[in-house]
């Protein structure tokens, strides 16, 4: 595996890492996020991202956006593309499944609100490439909130749970 894979798979967690840390040691104290990203510490005084998977209204819209935004790299299943765990030629990542197979549920909301905002090559910086675009400007705070919370609803009520205990773990700095 090329050094520099590893070097930028491991700068994403050490930054996540990071963030929590810093919350925990003072939670009055702006998170490492909110350093690296403009405006992110406006968006840490506002009310924490909560997805709202059983909120009808909000999942349907978020259905209509997935569709839209997300499904041409994601895929209308949510199912990512093939060979998600594997660079491509250019060094990116293809896109990865939001079911229950892929990782999206190992994070809690707050990470996959940023990441979808922001992008991740502006969270992790220092000349990281991806596919993933960021949606600022390009969608709302609520759409972003939607399409999350529709991607939620389809995961099976364990794969709920255990999210749910991620965000209550999140919550509490850890």
């Amino acid at each position: 595996m090329n050094w520099k894979i590893l070097l930028s798979g491991s700068a994403v967690l050490l930054l996540f890492a990071l963030a929590g840390y810093s919350r925990i040691q003072d939670p009055d104290r702006p998170s490492v996020l909110s350093r690296v990203l403009p405006g992110a510490a406006e968006a840490e005084k506002s009310t924490a991202v909560r997805l709202r998977p059983g909120d009808t209204g909000l999942v349907a819209e978020g259905k209509i956006v997935y569709e839209a935004e997300c499904a041409a790299c994601h895929g209308l299943n949510l199912a990512g593309q093939p060979n998600w765990r594997e660079r491509k030629p250019d060094g990116r990542l293809p896109a990865p499944p939001h079911d229950p197979s892929g990782h999206t549920w190992h994070h809690p909301d707050e990470q996959l609100f940023a990441l979808t905002k922001y992008g991740p090559a502006r969270i992790v910086g220092d000349g990281y490439e991806s596919d993933m675009p960021g949606y600022e400007g390009v969608l709302s705070d609520r759409e972003i909130l939607a399409v999350l919370s529709f991607i939620k609803s389809t995961w099976p009520p364990e794969i709920r749970r255990r999210h749910d205990a991620i965000n209550m773990q999140a919550a509490k700095g850890g």
